[in-house]
């Protein structure tokens, strides 16, 4: 298929382009070769019963109630709207500087 596809594409490019002229023409056309895929590296197959039936980005309540808080954050920056957080390193932070 690969060959097929290689001399169809060289027929299209023959007559899209221009013949060269003169004495520096070119006689004829190199026969196209096939150049073989290279081996696969992996031959063993994977053991799907080994690995665990966890999928990693599933969240639990709380980290995705974390989650939605700082997005919701994130976009009323966007707005302007500064709600950062009440506590920083421990610290209560009061509503003026937030």
């Amino acid at each position: 298929m690969l060959d097929l596809t290689l001399r169809l594409l060289a027929w299209v490019l023959s007559i899209c382009t221009p013949r060269p002229r003169g004495r520096h023409r070119l006689g004829t056309i190199p026969p196209l070769r096939f150049i073989p895929a290279p081996a696969p590296r992996f031959t063993e197959r994977i053991d799907g019963s080994a690995s665990p039936l966890v999928r990693p980005y599933v969240l639990d309540p709380a980290e995705h109630r974390r989650q939605r808080e700082r997005r919701r954050a994130l976009y009323l920056a966007t707005l302007g709207i500064d709600v950062g957080p009440t506590h920083i390193h421990g610290v209560r932070v009061p509503a003026a500087t937030r």
